[in-house]
């Protein structure tokens, strides 16, 4: 009976871990509530910063009201590189605010990285319209 025992328990010790290895892809990611300010490796967009921001489409009114300047957006980026949320930190109007935002809702990034850990980050991000 007690080998029994023993051979049971051994046998659940080996599938829990190869089920653990089978998920472990590397890098560590941890729950956390808040968002960074900062991380060792900042987030950044899959396809690289210009695919993101030739995409920007100059809307109709910002032209007619020659609108110029720039708007600033606070992204909050998942440990997953997903976009939880996008705030409009300073907008400008006249339609640019909206045209930034939806530049960014299906953008792809490379998450945050902190002490080799996968992180929430917020980060900052400035949308030019000339």
């Amino acid at each position: 009976m007690k080998k029994i025992l023993i051979i049971t328990a051994i046998m659940s010790l080996i599938f829990a871990i190869t089920y653990l290895y089978a998920r472990y892809d590397g890098v560590k990611k941890i729950q956390q509530d808040e968002y960074l300010d900062f991380a060792e490796e900042m987030p950044a967009p899959v396809n690289g910063w210009e695919a993101v921001y030739k995409n920007i489409k100059v809307p109709d009114m910002a032209k007619r009201m020659n609108v110029k300047g720039k708007v600033f957006l606070m992204l909050y980026v998942n440990e997953e590189g997903d976009i939880d949320d996008i705030k409009v930190i300073k907008g400008i109007g006249a339609g640019c605010d909206e045209a930034a935002v939806e530049a960014f809702k299906n953008v792809k990034f490379n998450p945050g990285k902190s002490g080799g850990v996968y992180v929430k980050t917020k980060l900052s991000i400035p949308v030019i319209f000339k």
